[in-house]
């Protein structure tokens, strides 16, 4: 005797899914009859199950199921529940009465059922992408509310478009429509692919039911393409696809559909995530902008060692609503998608990042003219890193100097080929003209400054007009090298000096003894930049007794004879009267330089003001060595005199040497050791520093020379003035480009007015211009004042950028990948632009980078 079955079998279950299937198929449109002739648009239908799911996640109910697994989200409580036939949700039509059917023919709409709860999770949960050749051939009611819900990504009219074999691509202007009065009317409908290189009709993808192009493969016939779009746009079939959109999106908006509660609780969690996502940006721009590791050890909430980030957000959600529930879904296990690991915190810095140097980028195009400053070094991880700064001038009321950082570069080659065709593949990617620059500025490296193959000479081959402009603060650091190195007092002195610090600095006992006995501390000097020693020669100039004690008491207390002999040679040199005049020289010159080279790094330093304090400074050497050494011997006397020692310098013999036979006769030896110092030491020294700012600042006179008619014009006669027009005008031109025209330029120098006598500087100028808006009056002078003040003086800019580089890749962080690096530079950098960006346009860009599992 066969036992009875307890569950239906295989074919049994296949036959009532077949016949509920029938059922939906005949049901299908039975609504429609209730509404008027014109065509409505579906909404997406939301199942009872996740509906009450989310209701009672929202009202905080204990009933509420645990989700046991990321694909099993509000599962369907029951096998009726699952099995229920679903209708396609219609909107109520602008034209349907309330009273009752419609008395006209109802006009019949195929449309996809709407998605029930025995979907799959990713066409529940996961959003459509924004490619549409990556939307599926056959659309949910979900997906299309969604995608009818975001809207068409709209085509920027700075996107660059790729050229086909033909030379031929798609273009902006498209985008428009002409009518026949020569006004343009936007074409939203139009959307383009980047993957396919193609454009489509928004409208008709989602709702069209014929095959065309434009709704299925994408049109890229661009030869034709706008008699196509013309044709496309009056077809009958794109009206009422438009009219559905319209509609479908007008109604969505007012929450009129039959689904509007079901579209309120997901609406409701929208929102949700967007407030989560609000705070976890504002944390990530906090810790960047202040330099500090997002991660830790672990990447897991409620331990010790899980990083700054997860801190912060444990922190917050003590006293945040917010913060607080999502916390206690994850807890809970009631939500698996965190969103706190380290690849949203990637994508999330990424898309900060990104729009930081989308609003930096579309400055500069407003400005339009613009410099480049470039430097390397190396990081941790032994990359050669390339910083980016860009340095423009603001076409504002008050024009203002900005200096925009756009990020670290990986340079694998250090040559000049390798580095000009990153900075130049670099601008392209930011859809930068290069033939908007007019300046470059880096360090004197043979493979930036070179003449023939260097980073300069190959950028000026491709824009003429890119004037180089060597780093002042760098050329000026390499002038104060070059006098070092002409005097063996001068190396001997530096020498020493470093000596004593290197004694007290390797142990901290002697140290303890250098500090009782002075207030300002023995510091190192730098082997790069030399303005610096200043620091290390301040405290042996103004307490070289109190040092000189010092090391008298290390001798006395050390117990090792090698640092006792050294103390005391160190303590004797400090008291010579040799030492004490090459310090107090040393240490005018330096303080001399040391501003200059302060001034030069500044952001808002122009050209011909560099130029004055340079020649500023020349004049102040030039009469120091009129006096200096005598002013130095004084001060080494009084010096002398407070430690005790003889205010005498040891004579030293002369070493003869056998000479031979030669028509000029050799120069008698000093033999005076006071003499002898002056000349060996003190004249030489000053001496070449005076030649060498002569030698090296050339070029940086040159590129002021061209612009000099644009503040000396008052001093030139009027033939002068007009032949130094045209010159500039001819150095602004490239082919048949030009900037200016040499004598509009020179019209409108002869005719500006009275101008103020305080005014001395091409800023100053292009400021009293904008202000009194006389810029339409005086274009060719307010184009070259433009460019003129933005060609950069130095690269401090990018030296500062560095310091932010040790910073963010420590030796702990040194396996940190480029991109959040870079990321994390240009939102520590540009803080000011980045507080000023709004959330929801970060998040709307995080949501559109690829298909995520919540929807915001």
């Amino acid at each position: 005797m066969s036992q009875k079955r307890m569950y239906p079998s295989g074919a049994e279950k296949r036959k009532k899914k077949r016949k509920e299937e029938e059922k939906k198929e005949q049901d299908k449109g039975t609504l429609l009859k209730y509404f008027g002739e014109q065509p409505t648009l579906p909404s997406p239908n939301v199942s009872s199950s996740v509906s009450a799911s989310t209701a009672d996640d929202a009202a905080g109910s204990s009933a509420a199921q645990a989700i046991k697994s990321e694909e099993q989200l509000h599962a369907p409580e029951s096998e009726e529940q699952l099995q229920a036939p679903t209708f396609t949700d219609t909107l109520v039509s602008k034209s349907a009465g309330m009273t009752g059917p419609s008395t006209s023919a109802p006009t019949a709409i195929d449309l996809p059922s709407t998605a029930s709860t025995s979907s799959s999770y990713q066409e529940r949960s996961t959003a459509p992408p924004i490619d549409p050749v990556e939307w599926s051939a056959f659309l949910s009611d979900l997906e299309r509310t969604e995608l009818v819900r975001r809207g068409p990504v709209p085509i920027s009219d700075t996107s660059t478009f790729p050229k086909k074999s033909d030379g031929r691509s798609f273009h902006y202007h498209y985008t428009y429509r002409q009518l026949v009065n020569g006004e343009k009317i936007k074409r939203s409908w139009l959307i383009y692919s980047k993957k396919s290189d193609a454009v489509y009709c928004f409208c008709c993808k989602l709702f069209s039911r014929k095959s065309t192009k434009l709704s299925t493969e994408g049109l890229r016939d661009w030869v034709n393409v706008g008699a196509l779009l013309k044709q496309h746009e009056n077809s009958q079939d794109h009206c009422n696809n438009m009219v559905k959109w319209k509609d479908f999106a007008l109604r969505l908006s007012k929450q009129k559909t039959i689904d509007a509660t079901e579209m309120a609780l997901l609406d409701a969690e929208r929102n949700r995530w967007r407030d989560v996502l609000i705070r976890l940006i504002s944390i990530i721009q906090s810790l960047a902008e202040r330099n500090l590791a997002l991660r830790g050890s672990v990447d897991t909430l409620h331990q010790a060692n899980n990083g700054n980030f997860l801190k912060e957000v444990e922190l917050m959600a003590k006293f945040d609503p917010v913060l607080k529930d999502h916390i206690r879904r994850i807890d809970s296990g009631m939500q698996h998608n965190t969103y706190l690991g380290k690849t949203i915190q990637n994508e999330l810095i990424e898309c900060v990042s990104d729009k930081i140097i989308e609003v930096m980028v579309a400055e500069i195009k407003d400005c339009k003219y613009y410099s480049i400053i470039l430097d390397c070094t190396p990081d941790v991880s032994h990359h050669e890193q390339m910083s980016v700064v860009v340095r423009t001038v603001t076409l504002g009321t008050t024009p203002e100097i900005k200096e925009h950082f756009l990020g670290f570069l990986i340079a694998p080659e250090s040559t000049g080929l390798g580095l000009s065709n990153l900075i130049l593949n670099r601008l392209e990617e930011l859809n930068i003209p290069f033939q908007d620059c007019r300046g470059q500025s880096y360090d004197n490296g043979a493979n930036m400054k070179g003449k023939n193959k260097g980073v300069q000479a190959r950028l000026l081959v491709k824009n003429p007009r890119a004037f180089y402009v060597p780093c002042s603060s760098h050329t000026l650091n390499l002038t104060v090298s070059d006098a070092a190195k002409s005097s063996t007092d001068a190396s001997c002195f530096f020498g020493n000096v470093e000596k004593v610090y290197n004694l007290f600095a390797g142990s901290t006992q002697r140290w303890d003894v250098l500090r009782k006995f002075v207030d300002i501390t023995l510091k190192s000097w730098s082997e790069t930049r030399w303005e610096s020693r200043i620091k290390s020669i301040e405290a042996l100039r103004y307490q070289s007794e109190k040092v000189r004690e010092a090391l008298l008491e290390v001798r006395s207390k050390a117990t090792d004879p090698v640092v006792a002999v050294e103390a005391n040679s160190l303590a004797e040199e400090i008291g010579s009267f040799r030492f004490q005049i090459c310090c107090v020289v040393w240490y005018d010159i330096l303080s001399k330089i040391n501003i200059t080279s302060k001034l030069l790094q500044s952001t808002n330093m122009q050209l011909d003001v560099a130029v004055n304090l340079l020649k500023k400074n020349k004049g102040e050497l030039i009469s120091y060595r009129k006096t200096g050494f005598c002013d130095a011997q004084t001060s080494a006397k009084e010096v002398c005199e407070r430690m005790n020692t003889e205010a005498v310098l040891k004579e030293k013999r002369l070493r003869s040497t056998k000479r031979h036979f030669a028509y000029e006769a050799a120069d008698e030896p000093v033999v005076d050791a006071m003499k002898r110092l002056e000349v060996s030491f003190f004249n030489a020294i000053v001496d070449c520093s005076i030649q060498s700012l002569e030698d090296r600042f050339t070029s940086l006179s040159e590129v002021k020379d061209n612009f000099g008619v644009l503040l000396n014009f008052r001093e030139l006669d009027q033939k002068v003035r007009r032949e130094q027009c045209e010159l500039l005008a001819e150095k602004l031109s490239c082919g048949e480009e030009a900037d200016i025209d040499g004598s509009a330029l020179a019209l409108e120098i002869e005719s500006l007015p009275e101008l103020p006598q305080t005014m001395k500087t091409a800023f100053e100028l292009l400021t009293y211009l904008s202000q009194n808006e006389m810029f339409e009056l005086y274009p060719n002078l307010w184009i070259a004042l433009r460019i003129a003040c933005t060609l950069p003086v130095t690269v401090a800019s990018a030296e500062r950028s560095f310091s932010k580089l040790k910073l963010i890749k420590s030796y702990l962080r040194s396996s940190m990948a480029q991109e959040r690096l870079s990321g994390l530079a240009v939102i520590s950098i540009n803080n000011k632009v980045g507080q000023a960006i709004p959330y929801n346009d970060v998040i709307s860009d995080f949501a559109s980078r690829k298909a995520r599992k919540e929807r915001f």
